[in-house]
């Protein structure tokens, strides 16, 4: 993500926002809310009298539209953000209007900035400079690649020993080479992680066969495999080997910890309504709250309300398992400095 900020005053104002990748559209589906002022240029049909029954076809032009936001959609399939509400400014004025943004379409928004807000936009542009990262999951016989998105693991493709066709090949041999062809097309760091000495051979395998792509990897221990080694990965902390961004890790860290403390009945609460009052008697020390839950305007206060109490919020992808975990508990949840 590309960011150019505008003046802001007491938080509210304008950033202009060009994302450059499917992270950074995740992103902006949780920046943008409703009631936001979105400018874009956007193609729409502007028509014109005509005497003819049967009128041509409406030719769409470029137009820089002003939205203010009813709705936002982040379509992970597509790789598309829709953004639709009722034309402000510009051509067609109280109409109303989707943009449709994808990777390298440039936006404007205006509205009030949250603390939690600006440090997405800053994780964002930092998490631009560094390559997408992928972790190889690897045990004898079987091999699942994941992509490290900033909302989650995202599974990419398997392999299986015996179903490449590699003619004067022992089976593990091309079980190696069907893995390295896979992930010599990647371009960041890889990670290649499980259990047992399966991995330190296909290490050295790489090294044999691709010096380029040997650089860029490092290995894991990890009791699983498969997306079970890739939360072991991030819990262990190997992320910040390759990249500075530790959300992932916090996310897990947290729920983690979440989940021994209630399953003792120790400092935690969970639910909205056990949160807040944990809040009003000053208890809290962190709050987790799941994505989906940032926009809501009783939960936003909430929020607020603790920051001023000096509280960390940890905001938790749902597209990532303790997100998932969080969303069963109510979606928000906190650890307690002390038990009420």
């Amino acid at each position: 993500m590309k960011a150019e900020y505008g003046e802001l005053k007491k938080s509210s104002g304008e950033i202009r926002l060009f994302p450059e990748n499917t992270d950074d559209l995740w992103h902006l589906e949780h920046l943008i809310s409703t009631g936001s002022l979105v400018y874009a240029t956007t193609f729409r049909s502007l028509e014109n009298a005509t005497d003819k029954t049967r009128p041509e076809k409406i030719e769409k032009k470029p137009v820089r539209l002003g939205i203010r936001v009813e709705k936002v959609e982040f379509h992970h399939n597509a790789n598309r953000l829709r953004i639709s509400g009722i034309i402000e400014y510009g051509p067609d004025s109280g109409f109303f209007h989707t943009l449709n943004v994808e990777a390298g379409y440039e936006i404007s928004v205006i509205q009030y900035w949250s603390r939690i807000d600006l440090e997405r936009v800053e994780r964002a542009v930092k998490s631009s400079s560094t390559g997408l990262i992928h972790v190889i999951t690897i045990e004898e016989g079987e091999c699942e690649v994941y992509r490290m998105r900033q909302f989650g693991p995202e599974f990419a493709k398997s392999v299986i020993s015996g179903s490449g066709k590699r003619e004067g090949l022992n089976n593990r041999q091309a079980f190696f080479e069907d893995i390295l062809e896979i992930i010599s097309q990647t371009t960041g760091p890889l990670i290649i992680a499980g259990p047992g000495f399966i991995k330190d051979d296909f290490m050295n395998f790489i090294r044999t066969k691709d010096r380029d792509t040997a650089q860029r990897c490092i290995t894991a221990d990890t009791r699983r495999s498969g997306r079970g080694a890739v939360q072991e990965v991030i819990g262990q902390g190997i992320l910040e080997k390759v990249t500075e961004d530790i959300q992932l890790k916090r996310e897990v860290l947290a729920m983690e910890e979440l989940i021994k403390r209630i399953s003792s009945e120790g400092n935690a609460a969970y639910g909205k309504k056990e949160v807040e009052s944990a809040v009003d008697f000053g208890a809290t020390e962190n709050i987790l709250v799941c994505d989906t839950l940032i926009r809501d305007i009783s939960v936003a206060k909430l929020l607020e309300k603790a920051e001023n109490m000096r509280s960390e919020i940890i905001v938790l992808s749902t597209e990532f398992e303790p997100g998932k975990q969080l969303s069963a508990l109510g979606g928000i949840a906190a650890l307690l400095r002390y038990k009420i």
